[in-house]
């Protein structure tokens, strides 16, 4: 399953970038967006399209080909097109296809296998020229959130904001201390864990506060708030399943 999530422009204009690295990212993509260009024209293949992916990911993205970069990493069986490594441990895992190929989530199908067996939490799946980058929850049932989803043949160098998209490829923005905030920013702002925070008592006993306080006279109880909120205001998507039952015990783990 995917839960589809963009990263928000408040994201990305708050990300540090650091300059060298956002130079990198921009020269990388005036020099490889004419190569993409050609090999979209010439229509070629995964292999051809995996050595162009090798190639942005060395000097776009900043990884060191020869020691970050490996290929076909097995696993139960099943193999990925590249794993990204950091400090000697698996960080992401990418999926290539050829580049004139439309990318389906269920490409990923072998890639989530792999990476909840080795318990990596991020995946990517490209064709070099659409870029789309998951986070995997490793709990049960598995699923997939998206958290990026870009063209590098429709956006331009000088863009900020695509660059910062970019950043969230790069090595220092995969790297465990980036990837550690960024799971937990994506944590705060899960719609499971919203919504229950939303019925959390203390959110229960201002919403009646604040119910008192504009229509004096009126009172509703906090069941009576919680009934409303449950079955007139939230989406049942929210409140039902693994995910929901995970942000209730969160919720319910942190002292009010």
């Amino acid at each position: 399953m995917v839960h589809k999530r963009g990263l928000t422009h408040l994201e990305m204009h708050t990300m540090e970038i650091p300059k060298h690295v956002s130079d990198r990212l921009a020269s990388g993509l005036r020099r490889f967006q004419p190569v993409l260009h050609a090999a979209k024209s010439r229509d070629v293949g995964e292999c051809d399209t995996a050595m162009i992916v090798t190639d942005m990911l060395a000097e776009v993205f900043g990884y060191a080909k020869y020691d970050d970069i490996t290929r076909e990493h097995p696993g139960r069986g099943k193999t990925c097109d590249l794993a990204m490594k950091i400090g000697g441990e698996i960080q992401s895992l990418i999926k290539v296809k050829p580049i004139g190929s439309e990318l389906r989530d269920d490409h990923l199908e072998h890639t989530l296998d792999y990476a909840t067996h080795r318990g990596v939490e991020w995946v990517v799946l490209t064709n070099g020229q659409h870029w789309k980058a998951f986070s995997v929850s490793l709990s049960t049932p598995t699923c997939m959130e998206i958290f990026l989803d870009l063209d590098v043949l429709a956006i331009a160098p000088h863009d900020e904001a695509a660059i910062a998209s970019l950043f969230l490829l790069a090595k220092e923005g995969i790297e465990p201390s980036s990837l550690a905030a960024r799971g937990e920013r994506s944590r705060a702002r899960s719609r499971f864990n919203l919504a229950a925070i939303v019925l959390s008592a203390p959110v229960i006993g201002t919403i009646g506060s604040e119910v008192s306080r504009l229509f004096p006279g009126v009172e509703m109880s906090g069941e009576e708030i919680r009934e409303k909120l449950v079955y007139e205001v939230l989406k049942r998507d929210v409140l039902d399943g693994d995910k929901a039952s995970e942000a209730r015990r969160l919720v319910a783990r942190v002292p009010g």
